[in-house]
């Protein structure tokens, strides 16, 4: 997968479901925590924790309407996986965090 860099909003495929809606704003509301849990855990070298942070991210995020927020997370995931090395690791979580910034409700 190739994330663009545009500055492009980004809304979830639920943002017009009345009853996804709640639930859609709450979940990105807490993005900039799990965000910041996994930079901490990169800035930390804890890639075992930010494998599990960006995994569970994955799951959420095509539950509540962003797959491409889901995608991005995975290949965080599997580059700890990998072993990539590092700076690739540290790119990815700066694509992820490039793409959730232009999440809007």
């Amino acid at each position: 997968m190739r994330l663009s860099s545009d500055s492009t909003t980004v809304r979830s495929e639920f943002a017009d479901d009345p009853d996804m809606s709640p639930i859609v704003e709450l979940f990105i509301r807490e993005l900039p925590q799990r965000l910041a849990a996994m930079h901490s855990a990169l800035a930390s070298a804890n890639l075992e924790q930010l494998r599990t942070l960006a995994h569970q991210l994955k799951g959420a995020a095509g539950g509540y309407g962003f797959p491409k927020l889901g995608e991005a997370a995975a290949l965080v995931d599997q580059g700890v996986k990998d072993g990539c090395d590092p700076n690739v690791i540290r790119s990815r979580v700066g694509m992820l965090a490039a793409l959730a910034a232009r999440i809007r409700p």
